[in-house]
């Protein structure tokens, strides 16, 4: 028997369903807490959904004012270990002052939104997480179901290429700073890991596998590095200048505290991301910086991906970290002609 899940418990935000799934009741701070400041030319409000694997996500909606037509929309999460309050939230903000309705979430075991044990990444639950989000967007009344989109940040980027290789209803994707946390996590940073240092990462993460279940507790990888050592590379003092400083830090951002649950890195090892990312059919922007540590993640990502609707632009002079939040640098009138042009 195929059960089809389509239905959400929160419909105070114009968003109807036919069948009811409880979901967890979350409790969602109200304030205005993000990194950014609130703009006057759209409506925002704290919503909820639910993927497949009954985990409960917490997103910031964001409506343009003053319209009353369907609007295309635009699912938006990343970096990795970072929250909606950060620069997913400041994309969704922008965008939505652009005219596209948008949310930015919060991914499982993370932030506001449900899942334990607390901190966890994987490749098929994140996954999920923006499938999920299509769901969401799927079935809200002012939403054209035809002209729906994605964008990951980072980390997220590499899980956004992942989710339209396997969601037809994904009409769009943007990428931005990309990073493929399966090949970071299997080989190192610049495929410096071989397979006999994989195997002894391997051994390391399982020992602390058996420490945990003994424990009772899951042992945190830790944040960005603080204070940071003299000999940090450039793009670790740039990753500590956003998380660790009044300019990007929050207090629910694995970055800028305690970082994720250590053993999260063994699924990234033995699960490839990007397998089917060739089989991709809709269109997809990747936008990355030129200066960025992570800058062949993108080159090498795209060189797999076929068809005319397809495009990497580098940004003159980018850092990894300037794409999260330096609006001098981030191409928002590219994004905004982009998802025009294939959410149409």
């Amino acid at each position: 028997m195929c059960l089809c899940i389509a239905g959400h418990l929160f419909a105070t935000d114009n968003h109807t369903n036919n069948n009811k799934i409880m979901e967890e009741k979350l409790n969602l701070t109200q304030e205005w807490d993000k990194t950014f400041p609130q703009s006057d030319k759209v409506n925002h409000t704290k919503i909820t959904f639910h993927n497949r694997y009954g985990i409960t996500l917490a997103a910031d909606l964001y409506i343009p004012k003053n319209t009353t037509e369907k609007l295309p929309a635009i699912a938006i999460s990343g970096p990795f270990g970072a929250v909606k309050e950060q620069a997913s939230g400041l994309y969704a903000q922008t965008l939505a002052e652009r005219g596209f309705l948008t949310i930015a979430f919060d991914p499982s075991y993370t932030g506001e939104s449900s899942g334990e044990p607390r901190y966890v990444a994987s490749p098929d639950i994140n996954t999920e997480d923006f499938c999920a989000a299509v769901d969401y967007l799927s079935t809200r009344n002012d939403v054209d179901t035809e002209r729906i989109g994605i964008l990951g940040i980072c980390g997220w980027g590499g899980i956004a290429l992942n989710a339209a290789a396997i969601d037809t209803r994904i009409k769009a994707t943007a990428t931005v700073t990309m990073y493929d946390m399966g090949r970071v996590n299997a080989k190192g940073y610049f495929d410096t890991v071989d397979a006999n240092a994989r195997y002894e990462l391997r051994k390391q993460l399982n020992a602390q596998r058996t420490e945990d279940y003994r424990s009772g507790t899951y042992a945190l990888a830790g944040g960005v590095v603080d204070p940071l050592p003299d000999d940090a590379p450039q793009f670790i003092k740039d990753y500590h200048a956003y998380y660790k400083t009044s300019r990007g830090f929050h207090k629910r951002s694995l970055n800028s505290n305690n970082g994720w649950n250590k053993t999260s890195s063994l699924s990234f090892i033995n699960m490839p991301l990007l397998s089917y990312s060739d089989e991709i059919r809709s269109a997809v922007l990747m936008l990355h910086g030129e200066k960025a540590h992570s800058r062949y993640f993108s080159e090498d990502a795209f060189k797999k991906l076929k068809g005319s609707n397809k495009e990497l632009q580098i940004i003159p002079d980018a850092s990894h970290v300037d794409l999260y939040d330096n609006l001098e640098v981030i191409p928002f009138d590219k994004i905004e002609q982009f998802f025009r042009e294939y959410l149409k």
